[in-house]
């Protein structure tokens, strides 16, 4: 129950502002208001959705002060994510990121129906990596605490083509800095990387860039050629 109703408010399915009725989701779910009314409280100590007295359940909105602060905080933990994960990077990690990396220029390159909201499984993937890589349990609660409000979820829904181009290319020096296992080097792309968004999301209103025809470059060849025997 909490899962189902969180999803829902992670994809955008329930939208910023919107009141959340007990009687509606336990109808639409097929049960009783007493787990729906848990799963709400559950939420509401997350600060996905507030109570309002005499009023219910609405999914929090952010304001641009708040939106600055979650990606400030992403760009700290996320680059010392990826400062740790450098020298533990595996040749068989950095095949499955050029993989994940090539897979996201193509999707660009194509803009087949639903290719942002592809982009984005294939990055959250390409992210996991790294954190799973930097072998730090608290740090990695913490990232994931701070990448799921909605409104960094659906950060692709704003990118303009040069937004797009932009952030796989920043997958690309990633994965070179993790080659030379340049911890140095993994942390700052990893920071502009996430400052990058940053800008991206405080310069647009949240209708801006949807449905935006984003075409990416494609990578140099030596990055999305098959692994060489040393992989």
């Amino acid at each position: 129950m909490y899962a189902m109703i969180r999803a829902d408010i992670i994809a955008g399915r329930h939208p910023a502002g919107g009141h959340l009725r007990e009687e509606q989701l336990a109808e639409a779910i097929g049960v009783s208001r007493t787990p729906v009314r848990e799963a709400l409280r559950r939420l509401a100590a997350e600060g996905l959705i507030k109570f309002v007295p005499n009023h219910g359940a609405f999914v929090n909105s952010w304001s641009a002060d708040d939106l600055r602060k979650i990606f400030d905080l992403r760009a700290l933990l996320e680059s010392t994510a990826a400062g740790q994960a450098a020298p533990r990077m595996t040749p068989q990690a950095i095949d499955r990121l050029r993989e994940l990396a090539a897979g996201m220029v193509e999707l660009a390159d194509h803009r087949a129906e639903g290719y942002l909201e592809r982009i984005s499984d294939l990055n959250r993937a390409f992210h996991d990596i790294i954190m799973k890589t930097a072998d730090n349990e608290r740090l990695s609660g913490s990232v994931v605490r701070t990448i799921e409000f909605p409104i960094v979820h659906r950060t692709f829904q704003r990118y303009r083509p040069a937004d797009l181009r932009r952030s796989l290319n920043h997958h690309w020096e990633l994965i070179d800095a993790f080659e030379a296992r340049d911890a140095e080097w993994a942390s700052a792309v990893m920071r502009a990387h996430v400052l990058a968004a940053k800008h991206v999301m405080l310069s647009r209103s949240p209708s801006a860039g949807e449905g935006d025809a984003a075409a990416a470059p494609r990578p140099p060849a030596r990055r999305v050629k098959r692994p060489t025997g040393r992989l």
